[in-house]
């Protein structure tokens, strides 16, 4: 027979293998299961108590009013979570109700607040709600547990949980106020920077249009309608500049024929006047009207002619013709000059604004600059300015909590029974892993133990027959502690029992009622 060959067990032989190794499969099993009861009774009960919080979105609709807070519901959660876990809110409870009495004596303050930390949680509860924009259902956090579990008095961790819950509360309205007013303040300095900035601009447009009053490009037409203009003017003026200078020639030629002083004519009259007296006396006598008045006519001349004779100074022309004629032709020289001006001027007018013409593409690319500058801002005033009267519609909508808030839909209940440990759970574990170790245990032996039990096995080890086999005689000292043996297993049997006992009574009623019971009956 090959020795390699693994024999295939029977249930007789598995019975046999029982028998032989029942210690190595009790002795494990027992302990383990009697350590898993132990840990089971010994670790202390920690109670649970939880609040659920709805989150309610804003009363009015949100086309009417925006809120500022732009913080999801999950978001604002966790942000608010970490403020109510800071050190110094957890070390107020912790000091206000007394709690980890214990740990405080084997525990440094930051190990018990990171302990309490552990002992609060928060769970978001999520729902599939259709969205009208995707037209899908999208999961969305429509509430949130707040659980406090520790183990204390069940009616400190009532308080605890009441009190997280209020401060979470309290948090989620102050914090929304917050950021409402935040957000109102910062567009509030941004709108007053910005309009700082626009009277800034409008101050640089206003100084660079009294700069270039003449230069915009929205008078560029008007400047080439005034050139136009004035060239016709200019046209005007030279056409009547013309007429002018010909009538100033024609004047100048009348008056070099006529003589300025009127002495020459008196010398003419004065020789008429003697002619006509010679031949008034030849007709008629010295008493005669007409004598007389032409002799007094020409003594009038004579002394005329010698007082100016007398003067010796140039005289000032007393001919009226030539008085006429200087009075047209200084007239026409006046307009002259005053043409000449009024062209001099017009042509100044004209280059200047041809000046204007040809620096018109440089201020218009400056000036529409300022412009956009200006535009850029004006728009960016007005959106802030908008944003802000929204701000504080949603800071007004805040402070009256018509907006998302936080609602106790269940509040936290007094625990009747321990939420952990799960003592049937830990027991039935030890169970499981007490069977597991003694038939591993007992497997071990049963694989590394060469020995042989009985005939057939050493028949068909050696294929040698067996002639007699010898019955075990045993010894007083063998029987008793034979006798020993079933005692202990009997003992084992009864811890068993009673832990299976404790199991059920785990299993069906509470820990407190148990106890009562057990001490009853072991009369105490």
């Amino acid at each position: 027979m090959d020795m390699n060959t693994v024999p295939t067990l029977t249930p007789g032989d598995l019975m046999k293998i029982l028998r032989r190794r029942v210690w190595s499969l009790v002795i494990p099993l027992a302990a383990i299961f009697l350590a898993a009861v132990v840990i089971a009774l010994v670790l202390p009960p920690v109670y649970k108590a939880s609040t659920t919080i709805l989150i309610e979105q804003q009363d009015v609709p949100i086309d009417f009013v925006k809120a500022t807070v732009s913080t999801y519901a999950e978001q604002q959660m966790q942000i608010i979570n970490q403020r109510i876990m800071s050190s110094t809110r957890l070390l107020d409870i912790i000091n206000r109700f007394n709690l980890y009495q214990e740990d405080r004596q084997r525990m440094m303050t930051e190990e018990i607040i990171s302990k309490m930390r552990g002992n609060i949680k928060l769970e978001p509860i999520s729902v599939n709600v259709v969205d009208p924009r995707m037209g899908k259902a999208t999961p969305a956090t429509i509430a949130f547990t707040l659980s406090y579990e520790g183990a204390q008095d069940p009616e400190k961790v009532l308080q605890v949980a009441n009190v997280l819950a209020s401060l979470f509360l309290e948090e989620n309205v102050q914090e929304r106020s917050r950021q409402a007013t935040e957000v109102s303040k910062f567009l509030g300095d941004e709108m007053a920077k910005v309009k700082a900035d626009l009277e800034r601009i409008d101050d640089g447009v206003a100084k660079f249009k009294q700069r270039h009053v003449n230069d915009l490009p929205e008078l560029m037409q008007v400047n080439l309608q005034s050139i136009n203009d004035i060239e016709r003017n200019i046209d005007l003026l030279t056409s009547q500049l013309s007429q002018l200078k010909q009538r100033e020639s024609e004047l100048m030629t009348q008056l070099a024929g006529v003589s300025p002083e009127l002495k020459e004519t008196d010398r003419q009259r004065l020789a008429e006047l003697n002619v006509q007296l010679v031949n008034l006396k030849n007709k008629f006598s010295e008493e005669y009207p007409d004598v007389i008045k032409t002799k007094a006519e020409i003594a009038a001349l004579e002394k005329r002619i010698r007082e100016n004779a007398a003067s010796g100074m140039p005289q000032r022309p007393d001919n009226p013709a030539y008085i006429n004629l200087s009075s047209q032709l200084s007239s026409t020289r006046s307009e002259i000059q005053s043409v000449n001006s009024q062209i001099g001027d017009l042509k100044s007018r004209r280059d200047g604004y041809k000046r204007s013409l040809a620096v018109t593409p440089q201020v218009e690319q400056e000036y529409k600059a300022l412009l956009m500058e200006r535009s850029n801002t004006q728009a960016k005033y007005d959106d802030l300015m908008r944003k802000f009267m929204e701000s504080k519609v949603s800071q007004g909508l805040e402070k009256e909590q018509k907006g998302e808030r936080f609602t106790i839909i269940d509040t936290a209940r007094l625990p009747e029974k321990p939420y952990k440990p799960n003592r049937l759970a830990i027991m039935l574990i030890g169970l499981v892993l007490g069977v597991g170790a003694g038939v591993g245990a007992a497997a071990a032996r049963e694989y590394t133990d060469a020995s042989v039990h009985d005939s057939e096995t050493l028949v068909a080890s050696t294929e040698f027959p067996v002639l007699a086999t010898i019955p075990v005689i045993a010894t007083d000292r063998e029987n008793r502690q034979d006798r020993t043996r079933l005692l202990a297993l009997a003992g084992g049997a009864a811890a068993a029992a009673l832990a299976g006992l404790v199991v059920f009574h785990f299993a069906v009623m509470n820990l407190s009622v148990f106890w009562a019971k057990l001490l009853r009956w072991v009369g105490i």
